[in-house]
């Protein structure tokens, strides 16, 4: 009797002890994963945000893989982190989905729990990132519109099973779907701020600020730093003969023509009437003398196609500099102000010396 007693009594120490285990395992779980969500929740740009999805959250779940696919038909979230300066390439799982919902294979509005399959989730797991073997694709939703999936995959086949409790990843997924959207926003809203309207490219208020931050690391590095100051020739004439339609066109197209020479890196913004400015980071002066002349060449060789149907020829002036090491002591907004003036000067030349030409400041 006291040898049952007592195997008894070991069995529930035992039973005990493991259930205390369990316990505080799952009181570490929930812990990492409020420390996700307040993480996840306090993202205020999409890069934060992003690097909440595939770092904080692969760690807290101790998944293999992570990825997030979003809604882009017309590219209008790219386009934005783009101005941004966000390379989406740096990213592999960062998917964009550019057809149409209704052509994806996989569910999209439910959960799909289960063992991976190359037929359902190839798309929301590319030949670029680790192949799970089984899956959990939670769909993303905001006011009752799907704006993308959140993808989570284990190598361990038994991870995700079919027959697995979702409540929990449903939860998930509506937390990353109410920052996802609310990041978006806010990166729109800010895009929207420094953007020209008319063009489409950035404003004077960005570049102002960009030349700011530019010659600071200029200072501290003392990377060669180039500007050209862009303006349209004889413009006037064009809203003479073609009315602000017709300039409105080539301004647009002028804009797009100049960005199409530029970097990822490079900033463009138009300054005002027919002015544009670009910053040409890291680029010493032979290098944006360079690119000058090609967005010169590219505007005053093609015509522009307005829409009454006609074709009209215009040409640009283009002023470059350079500004190279400066001393750190050097107030920064001055040598910003000093640095566009010689680009604005050497434009006046280009003026001067008989239109569509580029002149160094140097």
């Amino acid at each position: 009797m006291t040898n049952t007693l007592t195997n008894e009594n070991s069995q529930l120490r035992n039973q005990l002890k493991l259930l205390l285990e369990q316990a505080h395992r799952n009181q570490q779980i929930m812990q990492r994963y409020q420390e996700f969500d307040l993480k996840f929740i306090g993202s205020n740009t999409f890069q934060e945000l992003i690097d909440s999805v595939f770092d904080t959250l692969t760690e807290a779940s101790e998944l293999d893989v992570v990825t997030l696919s979003l809604i882009d038909p017309d590219a209008e979230i790219r386009r934005i982190l783009t101005d941004l300066r966000i390379d989406v390439s740096d990213y592999p799982n960062l998917i964009f989905v550019e057809q149409d919902v209704d052509e994806i294979t996989h569910p999209t509005r439910k959960p799909s729990i289960g063992p991976y399959s190359t037929m359902l989730h190839r798309r929301l797991f590319p030949d670029t990132v680790l192949k799970p073997n089984s899956v959990a694709v939670l769909p993303l939703i905001r006011r009752n519109m799907l704006i993308g999936w959140l993808s989570l995959g284990s190598l361990d086949p038994t991870r995700f099973t079919a027959n697995m409790a979702s409540d929990f990843l449903q939860h998930r997924a509506s937390i990353v779907a109410i920052c996802v959207e609310n990041v978006i926003n806010n990166e729109r809203l800010q895009h929207i701020g420094l953007t020209d309207p008319l063009t489409g490219v950035n404003n004077r208020r960005y570049v102002e600020r960009r030349l700011l931050e530019e010659v600071g690391r200029t200072q501290r590095h003392g990377y060669s730093l180039s500007s050209m100051y862009i303006d349209l020739d004889f413009f006037k004439k064009v809203n003479d003969n073609y009315g602000h339609q017709g300039g409105d066109e080539v301004l647009r197209e002028v804009a797009a023509r100049i960005k199409a020479e530029l970097r990822l890196s490079d900033a463009l913004g138009r300054f005002g009437g027919e002015e544009f400015v670009v910053l040409l980071i890291d680029a010493p002066l032979d290098a944006a003398v360079a690119v000058a002349e090609r967005i010169r060449t590219s505007i005053c060789n093609t015509p522009i196609a307005l829409t009454t149907g006609k074709d009209l020829r215009t040409t640009v002036s283009i002023g470059v500099s350079t500004l190279k090491a400066i001393s750190r002591k050097e107030e920064t907004a001055a040598a910003a102000q000093q640095f566009l003036a010689k680009a604005d000067q050497a434009l006046y030349l280009a003026k001067q010396g008989g239109r569509n030409k580029v002149v160094s400041a140097e």
